[in-house]
Order: structure tokens, then C-alpha cells, then sequence
């Protein structure tokens, strides 16, 4: 039960910051795409009032991802100290992956607060928007790393591919980092980094279904009835043919997932643009984007109007 509790967990809070950075990504591109770029948080809009309310409420979401990590942590750390017969290496192999992991969102965690701190406190220097997004990357990818030792180590094979699937998307994010870290205002990698969270938050939720939830076990695969619930690799699939149909049935899942992500992207630049007001005018050509391109649409400008005249 406590590991389905703790996948419903971070599900709800990959789901919540994945759909709010993609909202706010959306909003300041079609309200500004001039001044566009991208930043790794975007504070609540300030509301008319109380001045010190504002500055709480606008950190809230912060304040909400620096809560989730330190669950998590404190949720990773916590299990090191269970015993674990059924990954390969027993439970000092499973103590140290643990701990691997709870080291990770330590890395986040520690970035997490100084941001916190940095906006309320004025002796801080805020740290640059490329430089948090490298921050980013370097985490997402040693989560990468930790998630693809956890699948090498796991004599389940069903949750040893949800694993694996897990360390792709956080390569993915690792990757749409160091490119926002590079080009900030590639607005194509913000929005794919946000629906990115977003898959990874819907495939926390299938993995805890898969794995604890009778129900959602694939056919011929079953929990270990002489090991307590939520102990990794207590999933089992004892012949080779229920093996190889968990795995295909866990890849159609993870299929589905990216279409309702995407699903998800469409009608919340929808949602975005009604809200903004953004109203469709007609077909339109890119803006220029250094000054040559400025020179060149001047000087068509002028040649028109001369022909006018």
C-alpha cells in the first residue's frame, strides 16, 4: 500500500508542475513573444492588496516543489533502511540505489530553496535562468542514471522496464534543459520540457497501478504473497510468454500516455490563448530576429512606398 500511496504521490506532483509551467509557457509567448524566455519558475501573478500576502502567494508554487522533494528524499532515504531480498545484490545493493536516488532529489532539492531564498531575501544573488536550466539538466540526467541502475538491478521484469521507460524521460528532460540552457528562448523545448514532467507524472501513476494494484497487473504476472506489499521486484512474471506480453502491454501503455500528453499540450494552448485573448487573424510571416532582417523589411517598406507615391 505505501508504495502505491507514494506513486499516487508523485504523480499528482509531476502532473501539477508539468501542467503549470506548460500554462505559464503558453500564456508569456502569446502575450509577449518578443520578450519571450524561457525560465526554469515562473512566480503567480501579483494581486492587488497586501503586499506580503502577494510575495507568499507568488512563491507558492515553489514553495509547493520544495515540499514534494523533500518527501521524496526524505521518502527514498527512509526505504534504504528496509530490507529488499529481491533486487540482484539483496539489500546492500537495494540501500545504496536508494540512496542514489534520495542523493538526486537532494541535488534538486538544494536548488530548489536557494531560488526560494534568493527571491525573498535581497543579500542573495539570484542565479542566472541558463545556469538553473544546466542545474537541471546535470539533475535529470544523474535521475537518468540512478533510474537505469534501478532497472539493471531488478529481477522483475515488469518493473524493471517501467524503470527504464522512467530514465528515458528524464533524459529527455536532461537534454531540453541544456538546450534552454544554450537557447533560451527555443520556445519549442520549454513547452516540450513541461509536457515531459507531464508524461513522467502519468507514467509514476501506471507504474504504481502495474506494480501494486491487482487489477492492473498484467495478465500471467502476480505480487509475491511472502513479502510485504510495495517491496521492489515483489511483482513477478513466472513464464517467458507472460514476460514478454507484460512488457508489450507496459510499451502500448506508455504510448497511450504521450498521446494524452499531447492531447493535454493541445488543448491547453486552447485553454491559454481564450484566456489571453488571443484571436486567430489570418496567416502571418515570422518577426524578424536580429537587425539585418530589420534592415531588409525597411528598406522593402521603403521601395513600396516610393512605387506608391
Amino acid at each position: 500500500m505505501g508504495g502505491m500511496l507514494y506513486k499516487l504521490f508523485a504523480s499528482a506532483s509531476l502532473l501539477t508542475l508539468g501542467l503549470y509551467h506548460l500554462i505559464c509557457t503558453f500564456f508569456h509567448v502569446l502575450k509577449s513573444p518578443q520578450s519571450y524566455a524561457a525560465k526554469p519558475f515562473y512566480p503567480l501573478p501579483r494581486l492587488s492588496g497586501n503586499n506580503n500576502n502577494n510575495n507568499r502567494l507568488q512563491k507558492l508554487p515553489l514553495i509547493i516543489l520544495i515540499l514534494s522533494l523533500s518527501v521524496a528524499f526524505l521518502h527514498q532515504t527512509l526505504i534504504s533502511f528496509y530490507s529488499d531480498p529481491l533486487v540482484k545484490g539483496s539489500t546492500p545493493v537495494h540501500r545504496f540505489s536508494s540512496l542514489n536516488s534520495a542523493a538526486v532529489f537532494l541535488l534538486f532539492l538544494v536548488v530548489a530553496v536557494y531560488l526560494l531564498l534568493s527571491e525573498s531575501a535581497s543579500s542573495l544573488i539570484p542565479l542566472p535562468s541558463d545556469l538553473l536550466f544546466a542545474l537541471a539538466s546535470g539533475g535529470f540526467f544523474l535521475h537518468y542514471s540512478a533510474a537505469s541502475s534501478s532497472a539493471a538491478i531488478q529481477t522483475s521484469d515488469l518493473q524493471a522496464h517501467c524503470d527504464s521507460l522512467s530514465a528515458r524521460v528524464s533524459a529527455l528532460c536532461s537534454l531540453l534543459c541544456l538546450l534552454l540552457a544554450c537557447r533560451p528562448r527555443l520556445f519549442v523545448a520549454d513547452a516540450a520540457l513541461a509536457a515531459s514532467v507531464c508524461l513522467q507524472g502519468l507514467w509514476q501513476l501506471q507504474t504504481g497501478l502495474s506494480l501494486y494494484v491487482d487489477g492492473f497487473i498484467p495478465e500471467g504476472c502476480h505480487r509475491l504473497l511472502d513479502v510485504s506489499s510495495g517491496v521492489e521486484g515483489s511483482t513477478q512474471c513466472d513464464i517467458l510468454e507472460s514476460k514478454l506480453r507484460a512488457v508489450a502491454v507496459l510499451d502500448l501503455m506508455f504510448t497511450v500516455h504521450v498521446v494524452l500528453v499531447v492531447v493535454l499540450l493541445f488543448v491547453t494552448y486552447t485553454m491559454v490563448a481564450m484566456a489571453a485573448g488571443v484571436r486567430r487573424t489570418g496567416s502571418y510571416e515570422a518577426l524578424p530576429t536580429n537587425s539585418s532582417d530589420s534592415n531588409n523589411h525597411s528598406i522593402q517598406m521603403k521601395s513600396l512606398t516610393g512605387t506608391q507615391a
